[in-house]
This record gives C-alpha cells, sequence and structure tokens, in this order.
C-alpha cells in the first residue's frame, strides 16, 4: 500500500484553527465540509452543497468547483453534464473551517445570458422565498423570486431519472 500524501495540515488547537495561517479543515462525521457558492459579481447566494477531502482539494488545485453529491455518494465537477462550470475566483473558510464560501464565475449559457446554478434551470438554487409574518401551516405559498428559467432542464439533462436525486 503506498503511503498517500497529506492533503491539509493536521487538526491543530483552537487558537490555531480559528486564527493560524494553515488550512485545517473540519470534516463531519460523513467525511463532509459544506460549502456556500456565490457569485463573484453580484455576492447572489448561487447554492449550497457539501465537499469532502478530494472535491475540496481538486478545487483548490484546478480553480473549478467539485463538490460531493450526498445523494449519489460520488465526487462532482458542477457543470459537468450541463456545461454551468464554475470558475473559482476565491475560496474562503470560516473561523472554525467547518465550512468554505466559493466565490465563483458561471459558465454563460450563450448569448450574453449568464449561467445558472440550479439544476432546475434557474441562476440561483435559491430562487423561491419563504414569506415572513404569517403563522406557518401547511398552506403556505413560495414565492419565485427570480425571472424564470434560464434553461430547459430535459434539454439539458435528458429526460429525469425516475428517482428523488438531484442532478447537477
Amino acid at each position: 500500500m503506498t503511503d498517500v500524501p497529506a492533503l491539509f495540515a493536521p487538526p491543530a488547537g483552537k487558537r490555531e484553527t480559528e486564527e493560524g495561517d494553515r488550512l485545517t479543515p473540519k470534516f463531519d462525521a460523513s467525511g463532509l465540509i459544506t460549502a456556500v457558492t456565490v457569485d463573484a459579481g453580484t455576492g447572489d447566494v448561487l447554492m449550497v452543497a457539501h465537499m469532502n477531502a478530494q472535491a475540496l482539494a481538486l478545487t483548490i488545485e484546478t480553480g473549478v468547483a467539485h463538490y460531493f453529491s450526498r445523494s449519489r455518494g460520488r465526487l462532482w465537477k458542477k457543470g459537468e453534464e450541463s456545461g454551468q462550470v464554475q470558475s473559482v475566483v476565491e475560496l474562503r473558510v470560516d473561523c472554525d473551517q467547518d465550512a468554505v464560501v466559493l466565490r465563483v464565475e458561471m459558465a454563460e449559457l450563450g448569448t450574453g445570458t449568464p449561467g445558472a446554478a440550479c439544476h432546475t434551470g434557474h441562476r440561483s438554487c435559491f430562487f423561491r422565498s419563504v414569506p415572513l409574518g404569517a403563522r406557518p401551516s401547511p398552506e403556505l405559498k413560495l414565492t419565485v423570486n427570480d425571472g424564470g428559467r434560464l434553461f430547459d432542464p430535459a434539454t439539458v439533462y435528458g429526460t429525469p431519472k425516475k428517482t428523488d436525486e438531484p442532478r447537477f
């Protein structure tokens, strides 16, 4: 068995983790870290996903966003099916190193149309708002807060599989 070189510095004490200069990501019990992806130009939140050590390492090495799909149980490069590649402009880690923020530029859809991060065809996975100020109930309706789909998912991904598994 060959030794695999360490990808990140070993866990450190609280002060070193929170204020030091070494990347020591704190992965959860499943080996994942939360990744929030925002548009580098507008600051809009595009999506929230997870990364394992390999996805984080590939993102750092290539400058292209890679994630770990919990539903598919595998690594995936954003845009591998849709062409909606995310080029990472900046990668930030929070104080206790258990979450990262990726500032990205999305590949355009063509004719100057901005890319879409969501597999539903919307620019952001956060394309709906929850109304505030009323008691929650089963009748609570979400409000679409964007201009609609930028692409047709059936055209980009083909006929959906009969599963609850998201397609990215």
